[in-house]
């Protein structure tokens, strides 16, 4: 079976050494896995998700009387927090999510990328979509890289025109450096080809899937203003806040399910 995911690592890899743009990218810190979703349905197909957002200030939730504006309940005091991923004695600071079968099946006409790609072949979206998660990655380490506006300001969104562009001239820089087509090929085929032709695709996923790491609420020890006001409590945590690479699993994936194999026993460094 064909590991989608470790052989989209491996491509990144080659896409780090030969893009100077992102050559800031310690791949060790980031660390690339699968999530379910059908071709022939609305979404992403892949996310960058980041690890190194800062707990937020306490604050809480608050519930009110519609006629009379008077606060009614509240929830204790809390902050969100960024989840720990650790692989071995190596933090993790990014994720990078490729949803399968979708990822596999995008296709450049008729898409938004396709101006950017006059006359190429169809792949070129699946490899413009490794490159735009990459690209999100911020050089300080802030979060997610800031989009910025024609008059240099910083835009609230995580997108632009601009952003766009830059992606498909690192992607048109890259094939310029003639990368070994055996690193990319397998972006030629489609879920249903890269199933037969190699039998099966599987990717790494988390023990909790279809869940993942993700931002969580902890409650902090602060004086309510209004000791009158009745608390609900937060609802608890169901999910891990610390993770390693025991939570991660092998799992295949098909056009309407995934199933677990085999905990994944070693991680090779997104």
């Amino acid at each position: 079976m064909i590991n989608y995911t470790e052989r989209i690592a491996l491509l990144m890899q080659d896409v780090v050494a030969r893009t100077p743009r992102l050559a800031f990218i310690d791949l060790s810190e980031v660390l690339v896995f699968g999530r379910f979703g059908r071709s022939d349905a609305e979404g992403a197909f892949a996310t960058c998700h980041c690890l190194t957002l800062p707990e937020t200030e306490p604050g809480y939730f608050f519930w009110k009387d519609r006629d009379t504006g008077e606060l009614t309940r509240r929830s204790p005091w809390f902050v969100t927090k960024s989840p720990l991923v650790k692989i071995g004695t190596k933090r993790i600071k990014y994720l990078i999510s490729f949803v399968l079968p979708r990822f596999c099946d995008q296709a450049l006409p008729r898409s938004r990328k396709a101006d950017l790609y006059p006359g190429g072949e169809g792949w070129l979206a699946k490899l413009d979509t490794v490159i735009h998660e990459m690209y999100h990655i911020d050089p300080a380490e802030s979060g997610i890289r800031a989009v910025q506006r024609a008059d240099g300001s910083r835009s609230p969104r995580s997108h632009g025109p601009r952003f766009y562009e830059d992606v498909a001239e690192m992607v048109h820089a890259y094939l310029a450096t003639k990368p070994d087509p055996r690193l990319y090929d397998f972006l030629q085929h489609d879920f249903s080809e890269l199933s037969v032709r190699y039998d099966g695709v599987v990717a790494t996923t988390f023990r909790n899937f279809p869940s993942f790491p993700q931002r969580y609420m902890e409650t902090v020890d602060l004086a309510a203003s209004d000791p009158r006001v009745r608390i609900e409590p937060l609802k608890p945590a169901t999910q891990p806040v610390i993770y390693t690479e025991d939570d991660l699993h092998i799992r295949q994936f098909t056009d309407s399910s995934a199933r677990r194999l085999t905990r994944k026993g070693q991680h090779c460094a997104a």
